[in-house]
């Protein structure tokens, strides 16, 4: 498979990338993607909820009324759940959300999704380059050059470049990363991915 390679200018140079069918032309597998995009989401997930049950409520524990007699309901303590500010009954506790999955689905995930990129034209190759300065103004045109302005996307480079990053920081809907840091769910968040022509070599090296 073929892609062409765009300048800064998003002007074809007549050059093409070979893409690995391996890595960008394999059969998707959807329910490995939502199985890895659902574990990156639970893994950031705080698990710090909580709330008092009746034993960690501050209060007396007087019996209200006399047991019998009343006509009513028995009452005891006031710290049950059936009195305003009493504790909570099976409310939530903090827990971890984490889970673990095999390394060989986390691949195929990334596979697929990268494949879904292709076939819904939304990932772009470009010329490598640099930004003498940050420059936020000069990611905004890459942007427009390439006709993702109004997309939501992101850049992979092969290497750490910092004026890259600061470039794309203050740019709404646009994030730098490099091809190690790639994972399901930044490609299939993103509506256009964008490779640095040496990125590609990483990614199928990594995959």
């Amino acid at each position: 498979m073929e892609l062409s390679v765009y300048n800064q200018a998003g002007q074809d140079t007549g050059r093409k990338v070979q893409l690995d069918d391996a890595v960008f032309g394999i059969e998707p597998n959807d329910h490995a993607i939502w199985l890895d995009v659902k574990q990156h989401l639970a893994n950031k997930r705080q698990g710090t909820h909580k709330s008092k049950q009746r034993n960690e409520i501050t209060g007396t524990t007087k019996k209200i009324k006399k047991q019998k007699g009343s006509g009513s309901a028995r009452y005891g303590s006031a710290k049950s759940p059936l009195f305003r500010g009493g504790g909570r009954v099976f409310g939530p506790q903090p827990r971890d959300y984490s889970f673990k999955l095999n390394k060989k689905l986390k691949l195929l995930a990334r596979k697929s999704a990268l494949t879904y990129k292709i076939q819904n034209n939304e990932l772009f190759v470009v010329e490598d380059f640099n930004f003498e300065a940050p420059k936020t103004k000069l990611m905004a045109a890459l942007k427009q050059n390439l006709n993702i302005a109004d997309k939501k996307s992101v850049l992979v480079l092969a290497q750490a470049n910092n004026n890259i990053y600061l470039s794309s920081r203050n740019l709404p809907g646009s994030s730098v990363i490099t091809a190690n840091e790639i994972s399901t769910y930044t490609i299939m968040d993103n509506k256009a991915l964008v490779l640095f022509e040496s990125s590609v070599a990483e990614i199928e090296k990594m995959f």
